[in-house]
């Protein structure tokens, strides 16, 4: 059986396929800050590692967090950068492995608006989050190349499952609470990717290896995950405010600063579709991701 290692295990991404990798026959590991085989912090020091591992599924990381000050922006780095240099000098100790899977993210591209965008698109993220995913995705190209080891880059979209984090959590509270709102419609799309289809590509990946965007082919509005939530709460689909009403509180927002619950760029962000192509991905290992609308459970 080959030896597989879980970083963040548990984290969402974690914790939800741990379970499924080891149905697919892996001997899991997993590594965290606590509560793990393998307890330790990478962002401050080089894991000790008892044993090489066939397979890295890297997934700790730093998300779902505004930064307010200088510190804060460097705990992006600190954990997403300096974490996987670390881990790297840890496997370099304990045995380097076959594949190595990275958990990136699309926020590399650095777009809040657009259409099937493509891993050709050029890297101009900017926020301390994309801005240290973008140079552990350089160390690790450099890394592996160095060492001979497969590279895995995945930069998922929107990730859905039980409980999840960040804006679809979010979505989730207010649905629940009825004060989420509907802006003109909800007919902006979003690139979502159910969390069990990761557990599903490492047998793809760890032969292969590369650079892919990992979504949806659905490309399901704002409305009808909207609804999707509301249905399985047993509550009424969320009311709709008219675009210029949402406008006029914006800009109300905009003057007001941090605390506005919206202003002008959050209203973009909510009314223009952003999604992500992931045709690379199926093409080359022959997947199929899930469909978010039939598989996608709230808890």
């Amino acid at each position: 059986m080959q030896q597989l290692l879980i970083t963040g295990a548990n984290g969402f991404l974690g914790r939800n396929i741990q379970p499924l990798l080891q149905k697919s026959g892996y001997t899991v590991s997993t590594l965290d800050i606590a509560n793990a085989n393998v307890n330790s912090n990478l962002a401050k020091a080089i894991p000790c590692l008892k044993e090489p591992y066939d397979i890295i599924l890297h997934a700790a990381g730093k998300a779902h967090f505004i930064p307010r000050t200088k510190a804060e922006e460097n705990i992006f780095f600190d954990i997403n950068y300096q974490g996987t240099i670390n881990l790297c000098k840890g496997l370099e100790i304990s045995g380097l492995p076959r594949s190595f899977v990275f958990i990136s993210t699309v926020a590399v591209y650095g777009v809040e608006t657009g259409e099937n965008i493509t891993e050709e698109f050029p890297l101009n993220g900017h926020t301390p989050y994309a801005l240290s995913k973008i140079q552990a995705e350089q160390f690790l190209m450099d890394w592996s190349k160095k060492n001979n080891v497969i590279l895995s880059i995945l930069r998922p979209s929107l990730i859905a499952g039980p409980n999840p984090p960040g804006n679809l959590g979010d979505m989730i509270t207010g649905v629940e609470s009825g004060r989420y709102l509907s802006i003109a419609g909800g007919v902006a799309k979003k690139s979502v990717l159910m969390v069990q289809d990761i557990a599903v590509l490492i047998p793809l990946l760890a032969e292969k290896g590369g650079i892919y965007n990992v979504c949806d082919e659905k490309q399901l509005s704002l409305a009808q995950l909207a609804n999707i939530i509301a249905l399985q709460l047993n509550k009424k689909q969320p009311f709709n405010i008219p675009y210029w009403v949402a406008k006029a509180f914006a800009s109300i927002g905009d003057l007001l600063g941090r605390k506005a619950p919206i202003n002008s760029l959050k209203l973009r962000k909510i009314t223009e579709s952003l999604t992500f192509s992931s045709e690379k991905i199926r093409r080359e290992l022959n997947w199929q991701p899930s469909n978010v609308a039939d598989d996608f459970k709230i808890k």
